[in-house]
């Protein structure tokens, strides 16, 4: 069963939310300090978390930051005010979702299992057997870009895997699994949330943005004007 950590300093929402979570054999668990928060996550076992932007000690924008330095779980961020900007700002520092408060447990649930299912679980590590080795990882090569999409792992010619958010992750596989085919910007969404949703053009192009920094300088995506993105390189055999 998933293991989701809310970390919200309203102390009321914790005990129903996760009785409805239940329903869907999803376990929440709640922090209402984003230092509790933290300790929580060190202690590992989490699958996604869920940020409060209002919150003490720091808000959920400087406790997404200091987040995503070491951990790429999915993070789904609640803004009370539904601000743009809130969300805008939430996406540029590396949330995976957003909803606004105050919001429908079901479209919370929707979201998270969304964000879930782009990150499987791990394999089990394979070990060789007198039947023969342990099979190939799948991995696709490109000009200067390897993408392993056994282990979720972006690596440049020559050095040391990419950190990228699950959001980041799935937009690279999504425009290269494209074949130079060009995506509008609703596509991109629709594919990565896997419903249909309230589409925020601004949120693609910052995620798109974020991306295109961490594979500089590699021009791996392009901008192909009033259409969408494109995945610019070229596949080797």
């Amino acid at each position: 069963m998933p293991r989701i950590l809310l970390i919200d300093d309203d102390e009321d929402l914790g005990p129903p939310l996760a009785a409805y979570f239940q329903r869907f054999e999803l376990q929440l668990e709640q922090a209402v300090r984003p230092s509790d928060g933290l300790r929580r996550l060190q202690q590992g076992g989490l699958d996604a978390l869920i940020l409060d932007v209002m919150l003490p000690e720091m808000d959920g924008f400087a406790l997404c930051r200091l987040i995503r330095r070491d951990s790429d779980l999915p993070i789904v961020m609640l803004t009370a005010r539904g601000d743009v900007m809130d969300r805008v700002v939430g996406l540029e520092i590396g949330a995976d979702d957003y909803l606004p408060k105050p919001f429908e447990p079901r479209e919370l649930v929707a979201r998270l299992q969304t964000v879930l299912r782009r990150r499987p679980p791990l394999a089990p590590v394979a070990s060789g057997t007198p039947s023969g080795p342990a099979p190939a990882l799948p991995v696709w090569h490109y000009e200067g870009l390897s993408i392993d999409t056994a282990r979720r792992e972006v690596r440049p010619a020559g050095g040391g895997a990419i950190e990228l958010t699950g959001s980041e992750y799935e937009l690279l596989v999504l425009l290269a699994r494209a074949g130079g085919r060009v995506l509008s910007r609703d596509d991109i969404l629709t594919a990565l949330r896997g419903h249909e949703a309230e589409l925020y053009t601004r949120a693609v192009d910052i995620v798109v943005s974020r991306l295109r920094r961490k594979l500089e300088p590699l021009e791996a995506i392009k901008t192909v004007r009033n259409a969408g993105y494109v995945f610019a390189l070229r596949a080797l055999p």
